[in-house]
């Protein structure tokens, strides 16, 4: 009786929302009119964790939904979602339309007069990403208990929403800034324990070449591996060795097998790559498998004719946290908020006996304007790498003119922000699942050529207009007159936490 009364309370509650939004006398809003409002039209992004709650519509009694964009007549939503949740969920998409236009096709109601068009995605996915156009966007499920989904929205209003959870953009003439929501997150990323020269190494795994492996990798460690098709460009000085046994041994490997082995550490430092070739290893038939944990006894049971390499075609993105002569700084003060600096430190924990590491995942701009998470491992020169506290990689430098590289753009001037250099957030001119994302990247740096005249940009179009305008200068960076590039791949911060949940 309690939970019935529960239900009638929100059905209500949403009624009465839907009663102060929506005027059934007035006709609808056509969209060529909305276009036609150029103030009405506002560009929003947001990244928020919501809990579900009993899906008010008729008909879906004991199923659950997460509203995400709320209607509001007159009002259409254009951008993309991507979310993360600790269970299936559909993606919901509601249409204005008149009660007489329904004609048997999908509909949500919560009173029967106020009708919506229903496009609901099929099937339900615990994470996805969906470009949407509508007057409304949930998250639903057809089970009874509650969800927990973390979102990420970027797109435009058009229209006059009466309320939509928003960063605020903060402008003030004395000092113009910039405030953004979630700026500096926590993201937990899986390690693996490799060897080099017999001691173990502790690694990461973010990016492949190949879409194969990046399968293969991102189902054995729980966690997305990004394909990055440039990495195949990157030419043999830039990378390493990395050995990978596809029989042999039982263990804790990529195959299944064996530990993977190094060419290198950061203690070589005028060898080390984040960027590795992979080597199969594979045991003869007839031969005795033993662990081999450095280079040197690879070559010795190769020239033994013990076993066989097989030298691919693959590049794989592993940057070291620990090695036998060091590590990766620990970020001493571990609180993360908007006014979280580059400097210090990218890691705020290592933790062995979960093998997992805690990085700070920064937010900036992909080339559309959507919000992007990502990470920074290892830079050079040294100057920048230092100040981030990563690790120097003098080999990256050889990617400065190399197809492999793309370019990221970061701000000198202009509006104060969260950026890595003081001011707005940078602008990446590509995103994971793109043919052309790699995480290396090549920095050029904005500046204003009347800083009191800046504005915020969002995406590589403004930057070419503003440019081309001659209102800002675009520059390739050369931080101590030396080749700048960053090794920052683009992550979802939330995955491991939601799949963490999801596991139990």
């Amino acid at each position: 009786m309690k939970q019935q009364v529960q239900i009638s309370l929100i059905k209500i509650a949403i009624i009465i929302a839907l009663g102060v939004i929506i005027t059934s006398t007035l006709a609808i809003t056509s969209f060529t009119e909305q276009l036609a409002d150029a103030n009405s039209i506002k560009k929003f992004h947001f990244t928020e964790t919501i809990t579900s709650s009993q899906d008010p519509g008729q008909g879906h009694e004991g199923e659950q939904l997460a509203l995400i964009l709320s209607p509001n007549q007159g009002t259409l939503y254009d951008g993309s979602l991507t979310y993360t949740a600790n269970q299936p969920v559909q993606i919901v998409i509601l249409h204005e339309i008149l009660k007489e236009q329904a004609k048997g096709q999908p509909t949500w109601t919560v009173d029967g007069k106020t009708i919506y068009g229903l496009t609901s995605i099929e099937p339900g996915t615990n994470s996805g990403t969906i470009e949407f156009t509508g007057a409304a966007l949930a998250l639903h499920s057809t089970q009874s208990n509650p969800f927990t989904s973390t979102v990420s929205v970027d797109g435009w209003i058009r229209g006059q929403p009466t309320e939509i959870i928003m960063q605020k953009l903060e402008i003030q003439k004395e000092e113009p800034s910039l405030k953004l929501s979630r700026v500096n997150v926590p993201a937990i990323i899986p390690m693996h324990v490799g060897k080099y020269n017999d001691e173990s190494v502790y690694y990461i795994i973010t990016d492949t070449s190949d879409k194969t492996y990046s399968n293969l990798i991102t189902k054995k460690q729980n966690w997305k591996v990004e394909t990055a098709p440039p990495l195949s460009n990157a030419s043999k000085p830039i990378m390493q060795e990395v050995y990978m046994f596809k029989n042999g041994i039982s263990g804790e490997g990529i195959y299944g097998f064996q530990n993977e082995v190094f060419s290198s550490t950061p203690a070589q430092e005028k060898q080390y790559s984040a960027l590795r070739s992979i080597i199969d290893v594979s045991w003869k038939s007839g031969q005795t498998a033993e662990s081999l944990e450095s280079v040197e006894s690879i070559k010795k049971a190769e020239n033994a004719g013990r076993i066989e390499l097989e030298h691919t075609d693959v590049v794989i993105n592993m940057p070291q946290i620990i090695w036998p002569e060091g590590q990766m700084i620990v970020r001493k003060d571990k609180s993360l908020s908007e006014e979280t600096k580059y400097e210090g430190g990218q890691i705020l924990e290592i933790n062995k006996d979960n093998m997992t590491v805690t990085f700070i995942a920064h937010r900036g701009w992909g080339p559309n304007g959507t919000t992007i998470y990502y990470i920074v491992t290892d830079a050079t020169p040294s100057g920048p790498a230092n100040l981030m506290g990563v690790t120097n990689a003098p080999t990256n430098a050889n990617l400065i003119t190399n197809s492999a590289a793309v370019d990221s753009f970061q701000f000198m001037d202009g509006i104060k922000g969260q950026g890595l250099l003081g001011f707005q957030p940078g602008i990446a001119s590509t995103i994971s699942g793109n043919d052309n994302y790699s995480p290396m990247c090549r920095i050029f740096t904005i500046s204003w050529n009347d800083p009191k005249n800046a504005s915020v940009l969002e995406t590589v179009s403004d930057i070419d207009a503003f440019q081309s305008e001659e209102k800002i200068t675009v520059t390739l960076a050369r931080p101590m007159n030396s080749e700048y590039i960053i090794n920052c791949p683009i992550i979802d911060p939330f995955q491991l936490t939601n799949s963490t949940s999801e596991n139990g």
